[in-house]
């Protein structure tokens, strides 16, 4: 199936940047730059202001104490990666690891469940090692190669379903694990993962959040052998001016909707502001 090109599935950074590694005779420069990508991974791109940097650690890493591998569990470990992340739920938190660290989504439910477990011991920092000391780790990023975004390429996943749900936890370069994301600190993969469900994969802007009915359960009149059922998934809605000042932005909606009002419901949907993403028989 083609997907286009890697911009509009807001990639094209990650495509079009080599991986960060360490080697010997680096310039200062050029750590500077390997610590600031570490940040980025790491933290979900988020912005790490001056007394969030993991000082000590940077200085290990600068003096060669460190591996690139060692100062990302540091700061995976550190304050300001417990503050951001570990009050999601556990699912969440889970997933984000498995971006953060592996820079994709989770394979199956079976490895969420395993590190699941890990947290249900109490054991923060055994989670954080579950994914530094992997085999997949080391193959893929040995001691010094920064973890980067590689969800996307085949090498990564083992399953299309693995390649849509990187889409679910990665929308462009200019987002964040939270920001301009709809689900904030709600699971995103859980109950996808759980069925080996795939979503749709939209351009950036369009995030769109899995609904919390099963897409699969036809509903509604005309919902039988006799005629066809539509899911159609729609984004971008905005509620009307509030107060003449503003607009906000409502979560996106899903609709099971029977043929014969597909185009009642096409035009209200316009009317309203949406933007439909996709329609499928079900």
């Amino acid at each position: 199936m083609y997907f286009g090109p890697a911009s509009r599935l807001g990639i094209s950074r990650f495509d079009e940047t080599p991986p960060i590694e360490w080697i010997p005779g680096r310039s200062n420069a050029e750590i500077e730059e390997i610590i600031t990508a570490v940040y980025r991974q790491v933290l979900g791109n988020a912005y790490v202001m001056e007394s969030e940097r993991a000082v000590v650690p940077e200085s290990q890493f600068r003096s060669g104490e460190y591996s690139v591998r060692e100062f990302v569990r540091a700061v995976a470990k550190s304050d300001v990666y417990m503050s951001r992340f570990s009050d999601c739920p556990r699912y969440r938190f889970v997933e984000l690891n498995f971006r953060h660290l592996l820079g994709r989504a989770p394979n199956s439910y079976d490895e969420m469940k395993a590190h699941s477990a890990i947290l249900d011991a109490g054991d923060f920092d055994a989670e954080i090692d579950s994914y530094l000391d992997s085999d997949e780790y080391q193959n893929v990023f040995g001691d010094n190669i920064v973890p980067y975004i590689r969800g996307y390429k085949t090498e990564a996943i083992s399953h299309m379903v693995g390649f849509t749900h990187t889409f679910q936890l990665v929308r462009g370069a200019a987002t964040s694990s939270f920001k301009a994301d709809l689900a904030g600190k709600s699971p995103k993969l859980n109950s996808l993962v759980i069925n080996a469900t795939a979503t749709a994969v939209t351009a950036p802007g369009n995030t769109f959040r899995n609904p919390p009915i099963d897409p699969r359960t036809r509903l509604g009149a005309g919902a039988d052998e006799q005629g066809k059922v539509y899911r159609i998934e729609v984004t971008g809605y905005r509620a009307n001016k509030l107060n003449n000042i503003s607009k906000f932005r409502r979560s996106n909606q899903v609709y099971m909707v029977p043929y014969e009002q597909l185009s009642e419901t096409y035009q209200r949907i316009h009317k309203q502001g949406g933007s439909i993403v996709s329609m499928t028989a079900v």
